[in-house]
């Protein structure tokens, strides 16, 4: 038997403005997600997003704390090319989400940028500032 990557899961505390900023990111949860505990959206490629409520992960883990300081992770979504990373970028922001690190070229190769989520989970945005791939 071989495990296979299957998904990636996060912790939420608030599980609707969770899905209200990945909805904004193109990932669709079924309607309702907002209200369960637990949500998942298909991505290509096969693999999910699950979303977890703190409730929940302290159902079956009653010890389990929110971590505090800076992450160890992000997810990294890639953009149509450079433009668009700037324009995601500046809608989030606008819309009053964290921009960590603004768009800029960076030295390996691409446009580039880190907004937070809800719970200040990293999402890197970025396209190749060449030719396509």
């Amino acid at each position: 038997m071989t495990p296979r990557f299957d998904a990636i899961g996060l912790v939420v505390s608030d599980m609707a403005a969770s899905i209200t900023f990945y909805r904004r990111l193109g990932f669709t949860f079924p309607e309702g997600s907002e209200n369960e505990p637990h949500a998942e959206a298909q991505l290509p490629g096969g693999l999910r997003l699950l979303l977890d409520t703190e409730r929940t992960v302290r159902s079956f883990l009653p010890e389990w704390q929110p971590p505090t300081g800076g992450g160890r992770h992000s997810l990294a979504l890639r953009c149509e090319g450079p433009a668009e990373v700037d324009s995601v970028y500046e809608e989030l922001v606008n819309a009053g989400y964290h921009g960590e690190l603004k768009p800029w070229d960076a030295f390996w190769g691409q446009r580039y940028a880190s907004v937070h989520d809800p719970d200040g989970n990293g999402v890197d945005l970025f396209a190749p500032l060449g030719p396509a791939e």
